[in-house]
């Protein structure tokens, strides 16, 4: 009579000699490894907040200015410190009771070891992030059916960017034409710089701009929509419905808004 071979044979299940090394017997299973606290709120904290910061200097700079600094005037604080303070005070409110436990900390070397799990925390999901969009948006730079030419890697960066035609297209200033084969090498070659205040085409809706109105369609694009979406409710949400198994990050973190920041960071992960 045949056996399942899922299941031992009693004399396998009933010797003594079976160990942690018998080869036919189910080892114990890994423990899952829990994530601390801090780490969890630092992601969320990087995608909602402030993507790219020094976790560490804002700690101890916020520090400062709620203790010794305290006393002095907002006039005398400068436009940057008083935006570094209010990403401070952000963080605060974003992780329960870390206000208390930095400011009652007993040491430097305590407050650097919170700054640097929420630090872990940031990067962290900047990197899952980019790694699970890096294929996704693939399928998203051309309409459903009809294909990309020339074809890009799933796994690879290289032929993206200025690099290829379609995505060379989406990441052009939106006020530069990229059909100007000059212009178009030029960003290719890096001789044209694109500062910080000139906005890639591919953040307006149908990916079209208007001089007379700058503002118009600007941060409605399909592709920002859909990297928004993968990113805080779910992949499985981007054209449809959420049904994921699991919270999507938005649902667990008790998102229930948009922030300026998390669309900043929607944009800089395309």
């Amino acid at each position: 009579m045949p056996t399942d071979e899922n299941v031992p044979p009693m004399d396998v299940v009933a010797s003594p000699l079976g160990g942690p090394n018998d080869a036919l017997r189910l080892g114990p299973r890994k423990k899952p490894r829990s994530m601390d606290p801090l780490v969890h709120h630092g992601r969320h904290f990087g995608r909602t907040i402030h993507a790219l910061c020094n976790v560490h200097a804002l700690v101890n700079n916020g520090i400062i200015r709620m203790g010794e600094r305290s006393e002095e005037p907002e006039e005398t604080f400068t436009a940057q410190e008083h935006r570094e303070h209010r990403v401070f005070l952000s963080l605060l409110k974003s992780v329960p009771g870390l206000e208390e436990r930095i400011m009652t900390s007993s040491s430097e070397e305590e407050v650097h070891g919170i700054a640097a799990l929420l630090q872990k925390g940031a990067s962290s999901a900047r990197s899952d992030d980019t790694k699970s969009l890096k294929s996704a948006i693939i399928d998203w730079l051309v309409p459903a059916g009809e294909p990309l030419i020339p074809p890009i890697a799933r796994n690879s960066k290289i032929e993206r960017g200025f690099n290829h035609e379609i995505t060379g297209s989406l990441l052009c200033p939106a006020d530069v034409d990229w059909k100007d084969d000059d212009v178009k090498q030029k960003l290719r070659t890096g001789e044209y710089s694109v500062s910080g205040d000139q906005w890639p085409i591919f953040l307006y809706a149908s990916y079209k701009y208007d001089d007379a109105d700058p503002w118009k369609g600007l941060l409605q694009s399909a592709i920002l929509v859909k990297t928004f979406k993968h990113i805080f409710t779910s992949p499985s949400s981007v054209d449809r419905e959420a049904k994921a198994t699991r919270s999507g990050n938005a649902r667990i973190h008790g998102m229930t808004n948009v922030t300026r920041a998390s669309i900043a960071y929607a944009a800089t992960q395309v």
